[in-house]
């Protein structure tokens, strides 16, 4: 699968905020490490888009660095991700918040 572009739910710019605000209060700097690891990881979903296994209906990329997950579906030439969500959350309320996003949402990702 080509895919040329990588979308995001407004949500998921919410959810990289306060991933990075969490780290960053554990130690000054991890927060900026954080948000950029993420975002290298949400680029990465141009080359490998549509090969992790899904979960709660959507695919889901593990990040490399950090405990979160990258929940996202795919078009023809897209994929939009649903959300970035920290994986030692309980599965039921990530469940919960998956199910209150919708993807006809979507904004680019810079």
């Amino acid at each position: 699968m080509k895919i040329r572009k990588v979308l995001a739910l407004k949500e998921v710019a919410m959810d990289l905020y306060e991933g990075r605000l969490f780290y960053e209060h554990k130690e000054p700097g991890i927060g900026d490490y954080f948000f950029d690891s993420l975002i290298s990881d949400l680029e990465s979903l141009k080359l490998y888009a549509g090969i992790h296994v899904k979960q709660f209906s959507l695919r889901r990329m593990l990040s490399k660095r950090f405990p979160f997950a990258i929940y996202y579906e795919t078009d023809v030439d897209t994929a939009r991700v649903i959300a970035v969500l920290d994986m030692r959350r309980n599965p039921s309320w990530i469940r919960e918040a998956l199910g209150k996003r919708n993807s006809n949402e979507s904004t680019h990702l810079e």
